[in-house]
């Protein structure tokens, strides 16, 4: 969760340690310099860490959360109102970016992430990264990390990974973002 200025901001466990350290805040200091004004302030006031597995509430709306995907940074998945699942990256009909995928271990875990969103009972997914997605998406990207690990496993190389699913996928958006996919998991 977030918020600008010097007013207090809630986190999840581990986030406000995490965005002062050396990779968030490299990152963080590389996009300021890259985008300068077009950035909003990072928050300056007071964090509160929420523990993982607690409900905050919160205007009467509860806010249950949970850890997110394992590969992924100290972040949570929060169910909103039990309706809305919050996650790092929304759910989309299109091929994954390697920031999300970038090992066999974060495709497995990106798997069970996803498997969670849908038990959660939620109707709709939104996410840090993406808008706003239905639980058919969800339903997309179990099936298509499924077909990429299958294909990652029976490809030798970068490149016959990526003519591989773009046949398994054609057409779908994100194509031009399988090379950097392709070198993130054939290191």
């Amino acid at each position: 969760m977030g918020g600008t200025g010097n007013h207090e901001v809630v986190m999840a466990k581990g986030m406000p340690q995490f965005t002062k350290g050396e990779i968030y805040g490299g990152m963080m200091k590389g996009f300021a310099q890259a985008f300068g004004d077009a950035l909003t302030d990072m928050p300056t006031g007071k964090a509160s860490e929420v523990a993982f597995g607690t409900t905050q509430t919160w205007a009467g709306v509860p806010f249950e959360f949970r850890h997110g995907a394992t590969s992924d940074f100290p972040g949570a998945s929060i169910l909103i109102g039990g309706k809305a699942y919050y996650t790092h990256w929304t759910p989309a009909k299109a091929h994954v970016s390697h920031l999300q995928v970038s090992s066999p271990a974060a495709i497995d875990a990106e798997i069970a992430e996803a498997k969670k969103s849908l038990a959660s009972g939620a109707e709709l997914f939104i996410g840090g990264h993406g808008g706003a997605a239905k639980r058919d998406a969800v339903k997309f990207k179990i099936a298509y990390l499924k077909k990429m690990k299958e294909v990652l496993g029976n490809n030798q190389t970068a490149q016959a990974f990526m003519d591989d699913m773009k046949k398994a996928f054609p057409g779908l958006p994100g194509e031009a973002g399988l090379e950097e996919l392709s070198k993130a998991l054939y290191k």
